[in-house]
């Protein structure tokens, strides 16, 4: 059996935790040198509270007292449960870098009023929702593009929360429709190593071909009553939308998303049996792109073997179906979604091997490109009579997230340009305050369509208040923790949008003193430059009392500190995290010495470790 690069066996015993008598010599370091606070960390603090603010703002205008969004429910992968779920997009990521404990609390809140809210919705028409479209708190069946859209506020909960029973409880049973462990759900099939449909959920998989009303849900005033976000102005183009979406039984990379419910579940102490399932279904994955050129495939039959037409299936290389509005056809390969899978298998065990299915998957649509009237162009789609959907220059799809978890220079060129990397590598100076002043804009024209919003609760659909929920943590993921934004809408114009993934960053951070996720008041944080061992960071306390920050690597504590040096001096840490001392007013530069994803994944707090 392999090993990872900890010494793990790869799906055999987890790494072992630091001992209590570690726990107890946590490595202290105190910053006691004056700062005049930067331009940045004065806007950090600012957004944080603004944020805030804003969110509460809007729980006031869109949510009853029920904690039930005030919209018109229906089933539909348009506008359905899954985008009422995301009303609280990002709230859950600002409490745990900061914000205050009120925003967890209405976040909270509304995951619990929006389950019980659509578990009492039942269809007329579509027959898996007729008895809730929730069942056991979790959609009844749909694709895992919505299915992780849904998910996107319960699967970063355990960062502010990991010792909640209910959230621990939930992504165990979550988890396990999918391990195979649950007998009255058969999404997975152990044998085979598939998920046995691209429709799939709390009451199993969907075994038939499906239909346009399965996806577009029951005849209501499309058009009419409602906006459309896809632009249908009646309800038969809704349902005509759907027209072509019937290829759904067997397995499709889509489904890989699941596997950050068994990467949650480890990480909040449910067991080694969730990460070896996770791995075992990637490594399945693994093997079908190896004996398929490179290429990941699209379906999968239910004999476990890849179809003759690997490039088959809703959402996969060759889905190409009708608008109706227009007549023509829309190239929707959703295949890139699935690449946070393999980030996760990377999380999980250390493994390289995971992220380089995706390098050669990008060298291998490059190889394919071609010079058309003097210009270099790549494909983005695959069918039966071969490449198509071309783009100008080199494929770069998922360009940052590769290099990201490689932090190989020749990723990073392959990956394009953007603002961020340039500031991590000493250029773009101006980047953290411009990101930082873009987010308090976007809060603010936020704000403002809340403010104009006419329409109420009987003439707006779930996804109308997507545009209006105002948390806005992009510059604050990748200034404060040197991570990456992988929500909706994408963090770069190369990255597909994304739903229902983790927190990948470099640093997290503790209020030690208040023992919560996040830094402390009047605390502020600038990730500086990124290396493959090394990381540069500066914490400034901007109060007039001392405060106390603990430092973790990585989200799930998986990069393990060396070494911390501070103003010339050098403190051996050798562990998950460290604690600094900030005094008022004062200010440190870290540079942090780290061997990254050597530690076992856990969402525990270090006190609790």
């Amino acid at each position: 059996m392999r090993t990872d690069r900890r010494g793990l066996l790869l799906g055999g015993a987890a790494a072992t935790l630091i001992p209590a008598a570690a726990r107890a010599q946590r490595p202290m370091l105190v910053a006691r040198t004056p700062m005049a606070p930067p331009r940045w960390a004065v806007l950090q603090r600012q957004l944080l509270a603004r944020n805030a603010a804003a969110c509460e703002t809007f729980y006031a205008k869109y949510v009853d007292r029920r904690d039930w969004l005030q919209v018109f429910e229906r089933w539909g992968a348009n506008d359905g449960p899954d985008d009422a779920a995301e009303a609280t997009n990002d709230w859950a990521i600002l409490h745990a870098l900061g914000a205050p404990d009120h925003i967890l609390t209405l976040t909270q809140r509304f995951w619990e009023g929006h389950l019980r809210q659509f578990a009492a919705m039942r269809t007329v028409d579509v027959p898996i929702a007729r008895a809730g479209m929730y069942h056991r708190d979790f959609p009844v069946q749909m694709d895992w593009q919505h299915n992780a859209e849904g998910l996107t506020t319960f699967n970063v909960l355990g960062l502010s929360a990991p010792r909640d029973p209910a959230l621990i409880a939930r992504t165990r049973r979550f988890a396990d429709f999918y391990t195979g462990r649950d007998p009255s759900v058969r999404n997975y099939d152990p044998q085979r190593r598939i998920i046995r449909s691209v429709m799939n959920g709390s009451r199993g998989p969907m075994l038939r071909p499906a239909t346009p009303l399965d996806w577009a849900g029951d005849p209501f005033a499309a058009g009419e009553r409602f906006h459309m976000e896809h632009g249908e102005t009646t309800y038969q183009e809704t349902l005509d939308h759907y027209a072509e979406y019937t290829d759904v039984v067997g397995d499709n990379p889509l489904n890989l998303q699941a596997t950050t419910l068994g990467l949650n579940a480890y990480a909040l102490g449910g067991g080694e049996r969730y990460r070896r399932w996770a791995l075992d279904y990637l490594d399945a994955w693994v093997s079908r792109a190896n004996a398929n050129g490179g290429i990941l495939p699209s379906k999968i039959g239910l004999d476990g073997k890849t179809a003759r037409d690997w490039w088959g299936g809703v959402y996969g290389w060759g889905f190409s179906p009708i608008v109706p509005q227009t007549g023509k056809r829309e190239d929707r390969n959703r295949v890139p979604r699935s690449i946070t899978a393999f980030m996760n298998g990377t999380l999980l065990t250390g493994d390289s091997a995971y992220i380089e299915v995706w390098r050669r998957q990008t060298a291998r649509i490059n190889d394919a490109g071609r010079q058309r009237d003097g210009k270099f162009e790549t494909p983005t789609m695959y069918g039966a009579d071969g490449w198509y959907g071309w783009k100008p220059g080199p494929y770069r799809t998922n360009g940052f997230e590769i290099w990201y978890v490689t932090q190989r220079a020749d990723d990073l060129e392959r990956a394009g340009q953007d603002p961020w990397v340039s500031f991590l590598h000493g250029g773009n100076n101006a980047y953290p305050v411009e990101a930082l002043e873009a987010d308090l804009a976007r809060v603010a024209e936020r704000e403002k369509r809340m403010r104009e919003d006419t329409t109420t609760r009987d003439t707006r659909l779930a996804d109308w208040p997507l545009d209006k929920t105002p948390a806005s943590v992009k510059s604050l993921i990748q200034l404060m923790t040197g991570g990456l934004h992988l929500a909706r809408p994408p963090w770069s114009s190369t990255s597909p949008n994304q739903g229902g993934v983790v927190l990948h960053c470099r640093l997290r951070y503790f209020d030690a003193d208040r023992r919560r996720a996040g830094v402390p008041e009047d605390v502020a944080a600038l990730v500086h430059a990124l290396g493959d061992t090394t990381t540069e960071v500066t914490l400034i306390n901007l109060g007039k009392v001392a405060r106390t920050v603990t430092i973790q690597g990585g989200a799930y504590a998986e990069h393990r500190i060396d070494r911390v040096t501070l103003d010339g001096q050098t403190i051996t840490a050798a562990g998950r995290d460290f604690t600094l001392r900030l005094e008022p007013g004062c200010g440190a530069r870290l540079t942090i010495a780290m061997r990254r994803y050597a530690n076992a994944p856990t969402l525990a707090f270090p006190w609790d470790r």
